[in-house]
């Protein structure tokens, strides 16, 4: 039995991955999918004061309050800068690092140096709440946009200026695997380079794969590692 640990992004809440989660459960794994502070059970909690080291903070106490060991750490988009700061400060309880469609950061990077982008979300934001992006995230079904729009809440402008810290040489050492999300052209968009002996699969889907190719996606996590 594996231990999944499945981090949901920006502006998302944990229940963007009931679809994936049954999958890997009925294969006998067990998975925690939590809401980081400001996001679904948790939203009350939002205000200017969170940001990346809360949501840091978030993971890293469910790892120690459960007593987890031997962990798939697996984060999606803006959570690959969470998912690399808590396997880089404690290796001992990952064995292995998913990034979907994720922000792959260097120690010292905030989520404006790794998409310069952001920082039109943080010029037009209202004060210090960034509203979900236009688009829908790939999402285009509309049953699948009905399900997945009630999710989706502000963001603490402080979660894209704060830097990550990790141990750069403690997270190479743990397996790491790359999805990365192309919709509907293989390789089009530009990447980060990955780790040396990383796996990198390409996911026919848009940017909320588990939303939109749960089943796909649940493959592909348990095959990693």
């Amino acid at each position: 039995m594996k231990t999944f640990l499945l981090v949901h992004g920006a502006w998302h809440d944990g229940r963007v991955w009931d679809r994936v989660a049954p999958l890997l459960t009925e294969a006998g794994h067990r998975v925690l999918a939590p809401s980081l502070t400001g996001h679904g059970d948790k939203a009350h909690l939002l205000g200017p004061g969170v940001g990346l080291d809360t949501h840091i903070g978030d993971v890293l106490a469910v790892l120690t309050g459960e007593d987890l060991t031997d962990v798939i750490l697996v984060g999606h988009s803006y959570a690959g800068m969470i998912v690399s700061a808590v396997a880089g400060r404690v290796p001992d309880r990952i064995s292995g690092l998913v990034y979907v469609d994720a922000m792959v950061p260097a120690d010292g990077e905030s989520v404006l140096d790794v998409m310069p982008f952001t920082r039109r979300l943080i010029d037009a934001a209202d004060g210090w709440r960034i509203p979900p992006m236009d688009g829908d995230f790939g999402v285009t079904d509309p049953a699948d946009l009905e399900w997945l729009r009630p999710m989706l809440s502000d963001e603490s402008v402080r979660c894209f200026q704060q830097p990550v810290r990790f141990d750069e040489a403690a997270l190479a050492a743990i397996p790491q695997a790359h999805v990365h999300c192309v919709g509907d052209v293989p390789g089009g968009a530009a990447r980060r380079p990955v780790p040396p002996g990383s796996q990198v699969w390409e996911l026919r889907s848009g940017h909320d794969c588990m939303v939109t190719a749960p089943g796909e996606l649940a493959e592909l996590l348990l095959k990693a590692f």
